[in-house]
């Protein structure tokens, strides 16, 4: 197993290992990220945990967010379909639960820093109409670092994090904001 995310520090990942679909790229606490190939929108199959939950479609972004927060947080969400931008109920306001993911919702722009082992959502945009969902791996003071599956190689990207007055940031307009088990 090749940790992509520790290598790209260094050079590409690409330049030293050609992954097969499935193969594992990155740990993060315990939970894999596999490969995906080079089309999101490709899909393998569906993920049942041993209990017969759904943890999504095989290798893409919400079977890992899903399949990180089982096993990490022993949650189960009480809504277990939908594409990535769908984590995010945008009707609700900030620091507000989320009854279809089961956590805590808050958006982006807001006076409540992310924390680590947050759930990161992307809306929909041009050339992704079904968004993206990351982990947040590491909160410094001026970024965060997520962990991801289905972007390729790239399974670790950090995020410019910004704190106006007493507001914070992802920089990133396409972040709606990040869930919580709290």
């Amino acid at each position: 197993m090749v940790n992509c995310g520790l290598l790209l520090t260094l050079f590409t990942c690409s330049s030293f290992f050609s992954p097969r679909i499935g193969d594992v790229i990155d740990v993060l606490n315990g939970v894999k990220v596999h490969y995906n190939g080079s089309s999101f929108a490709k899909s393998y199959g569906r993920n049942l945990a041993a209990d017969g939950y759904n943890l999504g479609l095989k290798y893409q972004c919400v079977e890992f967010v899903k399949r990180y927060y089982y096993y990490h947080f022993d949650h189960k969400m009480p809504e277990t379909g939908g594409n990535a931008r769908n984590f995010f109920d945008k009707s609700l306001p900030d620091k507000a639960y989320n009854k279809r993911r089961g956590l805590m919702q808050y958006r982006n722009v807001r006076e409540y820093a992310p924390k680590a082992g947050d759930l990161l959502v992307y809306d929909s945009y041009p050339g992704n109409p079904y968004g993206h969902v990351a982990i947040i791996a590491h909160v410094g003071p001026e970024h965060v670092e997520i962990v991801q599956q289905n972007i390729g190689t790239l399974t670790r990207e950090k995020l410019k994090l910004v704190k106006f007055l007493n507001y914070y940031t992802i920089a990133d307009y396409d972040v709606l904001g990040w869930l919580r088990k709290e």
